[in-house]
């Protein structure tokens, strides 16, 4: 069944445009983030959290104490960027109230198709509300779906009789570009006493992710030697058509397109080029440390080979670490995960793990001491104009974190 409040709150915070860039340095990395932060955070005050706050960079706070005098204190997180792999600008969602199982029509004129031959996971959404974009743009699904949950949670335990822990409610910003904890507040969790939290950011609701990928960045840049074509034999040096020769030396079987479930991938993200200049962006991904490290030193040794090729520094490898897999840590503490299947066995769903093949706050959280797994919204095909989100589906998160939080107390 359709939980209309929570419907009601996903559309209203699509239509704040909350993209995040990578480009830029500041907190948040747009300031139009911070539009739906301080919606949020009066949202919060409106439903009856009297400690709720949005700090300048933008993450919003609120604190729900016990009703059953708990010593625990769980948080509940999620974040309100979306991907700049799309526009977020003047959403328009379709509301499909009553999924039939047939081929969704997205835009007429661009040609766009929701299929269940193509996406197979509607054909177990038959019958269920579904609300999708019109193909111009992303929904926010991710993770304004999550924000949405959480919000309907805290304003309905609010109202009930159902005992619960101490609470803390987060938003962040920035998430969608690996910045999401930069300026987490950790102290505000150690004063509450947190050291527990579940991110609300994953699609199907019974899926339960707590291992991500180990994730770097890296920049190649080449500096090639331009002389007129006229008179370059054995002078020139062409940056662009070294930077090819440095992806070819990579691995052909570890693209983002050829790999799935634990497979790890290099994944060419930009590229500029001229003669004289050249700069290739990747981002390195895998679960297995051991391996991931070893991708990294094919990189290096990528730089070795051509510069002592061309005798000269003909390129530069610059490789930044992002985040790691918070697989051991978590499983140190497997009572968190045992609450979260029962919580869902309560609801009559059938509990599953599965890697996330990306990145989560929850990994870096967890290494600051806040054990953090991530939990299904109903979101599907996030970061582009397939994106949909099933409104059935964030309802039963609702009650699935209700039990859960009586769980803890």
């Amino acid at each position: 069944m359709v939980n209309q409040k929570l419907k009601e709150r996903f559309l209203k915070y699509i239509s704040f445009d909350t993209q995040s860039c990578e480009e830029f340095d500041t907190i948040p990395s747009t300031e139009k983030q911070k539009d739906l932060a301080k919606y949020l955070n009066e949202e919060l005050k409106l439903i009856g959290i009297k400690e709720s706050f949005m700090d300048e960079c933008g993450y919003v706070y609120g604190y729900l104490p016990s009703n059953c005098n708990s010593s625990n204190t769980i948080g509940l997180i999620a974040h309100l960027d979306t991907s700049d792999e799309a526009s977020g600008e003047n959403i328009k969602p379709q509301v499909i109230s009553n999924y039939d199982g047939g081929v969704i029509l997205l835009n007429e004129k661009l040609n766009l198709l929701l299929d269940p031959k193509e996406f197979e996971y509607l054909n177990l959404q038959i019958g269920h509300e579904l609300i999708t974009t019109d193909g111009t743009t992303l929904l926010g699904a991710d993770d304004k779906a999550g924000i949405a949950i959480i919000m309907t949670v805290v304003e309905e335990l609010l109202k009930s009789d159902i005992e619960y822990p101490n609470i803390i409610i987060t938003f962040t910003p920035d998430e969608e570009i690996g910045r999401g904890t930069n300026a987490f507040n950790y102290d505000y969790y150690k004063e509450k006493g947190c050291s527990i939290a579940y991110t609300l950011d994953g699609g199907e609701p019974n899926v339960i992710n707590y291992e991500n990928f180990n994730a770097a960045s890296c920049v190649v840049k080449f500096n090639g030697k331009s002389i007129h074509p006229g008179s370059a034999k054995n002078k020139m040096i062409n940056a662009s058509l070294v930077a090819i020769e440095f992806n070819d030396l990579l691995p052909k079987n570890m693209l983002p397109s050829l790999t799935e479930n634990y497979e790890g991938f290099n994944h060419l993200v930009d590229m500029t080029g001229s003669v004289s200049e050249a700069q290739l962006v990747y981002i390195i991904r895998n679960h297995d440390l051991d391996i991931f490290i070893k991708q990294k030193e094919l990189f290096n040794k990528a730089e070795e080979y051509l510069n002592w090729k061309y005798g000269y520094n003909v390129c530069e490898v610059v490789i930044k670490d992002s985040y790691f897999n918070m697989k051991d840590i978590v499983l140190k503490n497997p009572e968190v995960l045992r609450l979260v299947e029962s919580a869902l066995i309560e609801n009559n769903l059938v509990p599953k793990y599965e890697p996330i093949r990306g990145g989560t706050d929850g990994a870096r959280l967890t290494f600051e001491g806040i054990i953090t797994p991530n939990l299904g919204t109903g979101g599907q095909n996030y970061h582009g104009p397939f994106e949909y989100l099933d409104v059935d589906e964030s309802s039963i998160m609702v009650n699935v974190v209700k039990s859960l939080l009586k769980k803890h107390k």
